[in-house]
């Protein structure tokens, strides 16, 4: 990694798991990294295990995705220039539940808040973003007047996989219209792997839950954190990397490795929907009460352990 001093990086979802390990390795190659975490005290926490010479790099501020208003006065809190967005904070595989202004909790968190961040910050980025894809992206459908699966119905890993893949698809079409714009900022993509944090881990039902915790026990079968994190520090900083790029493991078809472009599903690159992923995105975001919808039984909001 080339020396980063001078760089300014915001994380979301640093207080744990690949978050901190992006932060920890961008701190101590010189960059300066605001944490940015729902949980302030947690995220303290994860600051302050951090060697001190990286710690000193880096400051907490609060970002609570689950609200657009929160992302809203995050933006607002940012007057100086930021070099590198790192998307990275999620949900995955959660019981159903909404964010404040009323939408699907895991395209809420995953893409809407992250699109509304990036469009609050756009101005003041002087590089690039990396959105944090998955290999669920390939079991993904993108469908943009169905955003929060009313339609089709609400399925923990269906919505994760969708989320996923609109991630990846806002992550070309946000590249699209740099290029039209000429701003020269670029806008890529990464995915982790398997990488055995505690995400997987929020399912609401002890059975699966006990079992992604067993698989996370077996030796080799996922990656580590900071492993897991090489992907979004590849695509945060190899000064050349073309907009557009999609960087993943380079074994077991994604599974495990060292970072390197890879291709991502084929129906990410459709531009149509892309597109009008994009403008529903906006429009959504623009929107600061919950929307009137119909009535039905959901779970209760899950704890929620990311950022």
């Amino acid at each position: 990694m080339v020396d980063q001093a001078g760089r300014t990086v915001v994380v979301t979802g640093a207080n744990g798991g690949l978050g901190l390990a992006t932060t920890a390795v961008l701190a101590s190659r010189g960059a300066r990294v605001i944490m940015a975490c729902r949980d302030e005290e947690k995220a303290a926490a994860a600051r302050a295990s951090l060697p001190a010479d990286a710690r000193g790099r880096t400051e907490v501020r609060p970002l609570d995705l689950a609200d657009l208003d929160a992302v809203r006065e995050f933006v607002d809190d940012v007057d100086e220039p930021v070099d590198v967005l790192v998307n990275n904070a999620g949900l995955m595989n959660i019981p159903h539940a909404r964010t404040a202004q009323g939408h699907e909790m895991q395209f809420g968190v995953n893409v809407l808040a992250h699109h509304a961040l990036l469009r609050g910050l756009a101005p003041r980025l002087t590089d690039r973003v990396v959105w944090l894809g998955s290999l669920a992206h390939l079991a993904g459908r993108v469908e943009p007047d169905d955003l929060s699966m009313e339609l089709r119905g609400y399925r923990p890993l269906a919505a994760y996989a969708h989320s996923k893949l609109a991630c990846i698809m806002l992550a070309y079409e946000w590249q699209r219209r740099f290029d039209r714009e000429g701003s020269g900022l670029r806008s890529v993509a990464a995915h982790p792997g398997y990488a055995a944090t505690e995400l997987i881990r929020q399912s609401g039902r002890s059975g699966a839950d006990r079992f992604f915790a067993l698989g996370n026990a077996i030796p080799g079968a996922g990656q580590s954190a900071r492993m897991g994190a090489l992907p979004s520090l590849y695509a945060a900083t190899v000064p050349d990397l073309p907009g557009g790029s999609f960087i993943g493991p380079d074994r077991l078809g994604g599974l495990r490795g060292h970072p390197a472009p890879t291709p991502a599903a084929r129906r990410s690159r459709d531009r149509e929907i892309g597109a009008a992923l994009w403008d529903r995105c906006s429009e959504m975001a623009e929107y600061r009460h919950p929307p009137s919808r119909q009535s039905r039984p959901e779970a209760e909001s899950p704890s929620r352990s990311r950022s």
